[in-house]
């Protein structure tokens, strides 16, 4: 089947298979269709259907909120039945060489195990190997529940054949409660991608900043690891703020720890706790990272003041503490260009 988008710049052309989502057969051709979440819920993958008949998979889907007219759909949620002509409000251009086109894999899922009582990390094994960047995400789905679900690679490294997750249990989530309520190991999952343009290159050439909460982490973790693997830390500063309630709810610590170690000084770590402080035991036992109160873009908010020159920040977590520190940024003048995250939740 043809499918046609007609952009703000010029018309993109692309073939599709019987049931594929229109989003994903683009930009697995390459061409930049416009998307954030990739699985429903944030509408910014909205398209017009001109011509010919769509089938939408989710018709209930939070994004549907942001369509206006009788012929909106998201191209996320929707594929086509034949040939079809649509429209999106956006400037959509083809990848630049060299980037990361996002496919879909099979995968098994194996060595999950609870972090805190809420927190998992798993690995999903790959039936074929990919490339991707540090600080993207794949969309998952997983058998018996509709639709995909958003992840965070924790893991960096080109042709992968596996990809580290860790995964919050959200209450109420079906994916949740399918994940959480029994052992999973085994499992068979679909997987597609990468996505996300909160990536981090060495040739940037800029300190970084990231500010974190909770499972928000798992993208920093790949952009902390392409950076030491690159000796990033010898010529540019990393400062790093995760977020906890309280100390319970902590992990990681002990790989920031040693990556804090591998990458000397220039790397600082601080973690933020929302609900109390860190005992003297606690900070004795991790002595290489910073612990300060608060919330956590309150605590970056303190601890970069008059240090902005030349930074690249990445933002993750829940959207309040990410909408949060957007504006700590904004009105700490960091141009909009050089904040970066993505909105999959």
């Amino acid at each position: 089947m043809k499918i046609q988008i007609n952009a703000r710049n010029r018309a993109h052309h692309f073939e599709a298979k019987p049931a594929d989502k229109i989003l994903f057969s683009g930009l697995s051709q390459a061409v930049g269709l416009p998307y954030e979440c990739g699985s429903g819920t944030c509408g910014t993958c909205k398209a017009r259907l001109l011509s010919g008949e769509i089938d939408d998979a989710w018709p209930d889907a939070p994004g549907r909120k942001h369509l206006k007219h009788a012929d909106d759909f998201l191209m996320c949620q929707c594929s086509a039945r034949g040939d079809v002509s649509v429209e999106v409000a956006s400037f959509v251009e083809d990848f630049d060489p060299g980037m990361c086109v996002p496919a879909g894999v099979k995968g098994r899922i194996r060595n999950s195990r609870l972090l805190t009582h809420d927190v998992m990390d798993l690995h999903i094994d790959l039936d074929t190997p990919m490339d991707f960047d540090a600080g993207q995400f794949m969309l998952i789905r997983v058998p018996g529940i509709d639709g995909y679900r958003g992840w965070s690679m924790v893991n960096y490294e080109r042709g992968a054949r596996s990809l580290q997750f860790v995964v919050k249990n959200k209450p109420g989530g079906k994916l949740s409660d399918w994940l959480f309520s029994t052992p999973r190991d085994g499992a068979e999952v679909e997987l597609f991608g990468p996505l996300g343009s909160a990536t981090f290159y060495p040739s940037i050439a800029k300190d970084i900043l990231c500010i974190a909460g909770g499972s928000g982490i798992a993208g920093m973790m790949a952009i902390l690891a392409r950076a030491a693997g690159e000796n990033y830390f010898a010529e540019h500063s990393g400062n790093i703020f995760f977020g906890f309630r309280s100390m319970k709810d902590s992990f990681y610590l002990d790989v920031l720890s040693r990556l804090r170690a591998q990458c000397g000084a220039k790397l600082q770590v601080t973690v933020a706790l929302s609900d109390g402080a860190a005992s003297a035991s606690d900070q004795a036992a991790y002595p290489l990272l910073g612990f300060d109160t608060g919330f956590v873009h309150l605590a970056a908010e303190r601890h970069m003041q008059g240090r902005y020159q030349g930074v690249r920040a990445y933002l993750a977590g829940p959207t309040p503490a990410v909408d949060a520190s957007v504006r700590m940024l904004l009105m700490s003048r960091v141009s909009s260009d050089n904040i970066r995250y993505d909105k999959f939740s």
